[in-house]
């Protein structure tokens, strides 16, 4: 991997090494010559990768002739005002420098491939213009102008092939950033995007269609007994309650057992990441419950980080004062336990006098005291730093969801990242998501989306909409998404209140509907999803891309010469488990489980895997390709710093 040195990073996140390949270890002796500072070694995170990694100040000195070479090659200019379209050139011009070094030295018998991310194709586009030998290979996660026009809140999708793309780009001053982006990816030898949905946006905004799709994997490792996903669950969601019994102090009348945990969480983008439609669905649903009765509570909880100054003074208190109800009901306890202990060695029954003693109950009153609140539980666990403009808070207010006793949907807002170190929830991300019950993501423009499958590789169900390259994948790739606990909201095709009704009432409410043992057995199927999003599993794509960028530069290299299916598909059937009735009737059952049945612990399975091979239908055309033959692989990843 090829990237950008950030020293406060690299000291903590990198292992410095030389390089073992002799022709690498030439290849960075001779830009280290010229004065390049070049960090080699392994980045310490899963997989391990090798890097290499330029330090961007080593090379200021030369960025007057590449930025006119640039602009005599391609005609692109940059803006003496944007310092990070400046670092863009020079790391692109060190990449195509790295390259064209390491293709001299390798000789012509290998072949190398360059593999470039979004808009940072400087590199790309130096290699093509120096006629370097490398087979390239462009990937945009998400189009640059597709970003600034989603953000100004347009009518996006219903619109892509009516915008005229260099004066949108002119009137946001990124026109040339969109020229870089727009000329890398007409000069990558293949081209490809992370999903469907993105494929169309590329079309029509960079004027080319994608050769292949590449979606997006995660690393998974599934070393648990089985249902030891359940018995985490059930550790996580403890201690989110333990936040929640804090948050709501005073107020505290919620039935834990019969509290579901819902959570929105990203970028703060508010009608990009469905925010909008999150707290209106929110809105809706509590006034169903409320109508509806029963015993269920909602708990949302929106996760975005935003600008604050300090944590909210009355959710530290809670969190303060339910501590220390908690270790004086424990001190009693344990007092109580022994006396308990000592009456019954002598033979006496004891009675509440003998255990309940007057200094117990003084304590006792005085937590109880401490606990009254006269205000109604905080919405934001943080003091904002411009509460009134906030989107978030501005909607809840219009909605009235001020957590009141009769409220049956509660929020939430924490408007910072999740960490252990937190003195209100004490929890890293991936434990906050495992212990909820449902994550929900309604998002308007979201490439691909990995909150709804980190929720998936959990074995938590999740809300997402065809609009994100997620749902998309899933809905190609499952023949019924509900069933596996991933509900896809038709948002490309409705209007907003279609969608509001959908997720309120088809969705969210069917889901408080259901019993404990529907949504165990629920977990377990949307669990087994996560062999499917492995990148063991999704690298296949990949290869075809290299695979592909080798044919259409060196077919000689190929052991035989294939065809290359824009998308492959591996489409899994609907569980043996799932209800021989329509899924999407949700009529409710007319036997529902009795409260002894609703606590009980299930641990075993449901009888249906859904992963098992005979059940998957495979037009990869990577199950019937054999294997290249051996090529230097470099992979230039610009997409991030180290």
């Amino acid at each position: 991997m090829v990237g950008i040195c950030n020293e406060r990073y690299v000291a903590m996140e990198v292992e410095k090494m030389e390089p073992v390949l002799p022709q690498m270890k030439r290849t960075v002796d001779l830009m280290r010559e010229q004065n390049i500072k070049v960090v080699t070694g392994r980045w310490l995170i899963e997989g391990y990768p090798k890097v290499v990694l330029f330090d961007l100040d080593s090379a200021w000195d030369k960025y007057n002739s590449w930025s006119w070479e640039l602009f005599d090659k391609t005609g692109i200019g940059i803006p003496d005002h944007d310092n990070e379209t400046k670092r863009c050139v020079l790391f692109g011009f060190l990449t195509a420098w790295f390259l064209g070094e390491f293709r001299a030295q390798c000789g012509k018998k290998s072949v190398i491939i360059g593999h470039f991310h979004e808009w940072l194709g400087v590199g790309l586009l130096m290699c093509r213009m120096r006629e370097i030998d490398i087979s390239t290979i462009f990937t945009t996660h998400a189009t640059l102008l597709g970003r600034y026009l989603c953000a100004a809140n347009v009518d996006f999708y219903n619109n892509l092939d009516k915008f005229k793309v260099d004066i949108e780009a002119g009137n946001r001053q990124i026109y040339h950033r969109y020229c870089m982006e727009r000329a890398a990816t007409h000069s990558a030898h293949v081209f490809t995007t992370v999903s469907d949905i993105t494929a169309l946006e590329a079309q029509h905004l960079l004027k080319r269609k994608p050769d292949l799709i590449l979606p997006n994997g995660l690393s998974i490792k599934n070393t648990q007994c089985m249902h030891e996903f359940q018995n985490l669950h059930a550790i996580a969601k403890e201690k989110i309650h333990n936040f929640v019994r804090g948050h709501f102090y005073g107020h505290f009348d919620l039935n834990l057992d019969k509290t579901l945990y819902m959570f929105i969480a990203g970028r703060y983008e508010y009608s990009n990441k469905g925010a909008d439609l999150y707290i209106e669905a929110m809105s809706r649903l509590n006034h169903r419950l409320k109508v509806g009765g029963g015993e269920v509570t909602v708990v949302a909880f929106l996760i975005f980080p935003a600008s604050t100054n300090n944590f909210n003074v009355e959710s530290l208190k809670g969190q303060a004062v339910v501590k220390q109800l908690k270790e004086t009901v424990d001190v009693i306890k344990d007092d109580i336990g022994h006396k308990l202990f000592d009456l019954c060695l002598r033979g006496k029954l004891p009675n509440e006098e003998q255990l309940l003693d007057r200094d117990h109950v003084i304590k006792l009153k005085r937590c109880m005291y401490a606990n009254q609140c006269s205000s109604l539980p905080p919405i934001v666990t943080h003091n904002m730093t411009d509460d009134a403009n906030d989107p978030i808070l501005k909607q809840i207010r219009e909605c009235n969801l001020f957590n009141a006793r009769s409220d049956r949907v509660k929020l939430i807002f924490h408007p910072e990242f999740l960490s252990q170190t937190s003195p209100l929830i004490s929890m890293d991300y991936d434990e906050f998501v495992r212990g909820c019950h449902l994550g929900v993501f309604p998002s308007y423009y979201e490439p691909w989306g990995y909150t709804p499958a980190e929720c998936a590789i959990k074995g938590i169900p999740s809300v997402t909409s065809n609009l994100s390259g997620f749902g998309c994948f899933m809905q190609s790739h499952l023949s019924d998404p509900e069933a596996y606990g991933i509900y896809i909201i038709d948002r490309r095709f409705k209007s907003q209140d279609p969608a509001f009704k959908w997720l309120s009432r088809s969705y969210l409410y069917h889901f408080c509907r259901m019993t404990r043992r529907e949504r165990i057995i629920q977990r377990n199927r949307t669990e087994r999803l996560s062999e499917f999003l492995d990148w063991s599993r999704l690298g296949m794509y990949y290869t075809n891309a290299r695979r592909l960028a080798i044919d259409r530069t060196h077919p000689e290299f190929l052991e035989t010469t294939r065809s290359f299916s824009p998308t492959g598909s591996v489409r899994l059937p609907r569980p043996y488990s799932a209800p021989s009735s329509p899924f999407g009737s949700r009529i409710a059952s007319p036997c529902p489980s009795d409260a002894e049945e609703d606590n009980k612990v299930f641990d075993e399975d449901d009888g249906d895997s859904g992963l098992h091979t005979s059940n998957l239908v495979s037009t990869d055309t990577e199950s019937m390709m054999s294997s290249a033959t051996t090529t230097n692989d470099v992979i230039s990843n610009a997409s991030s710093d180290a």
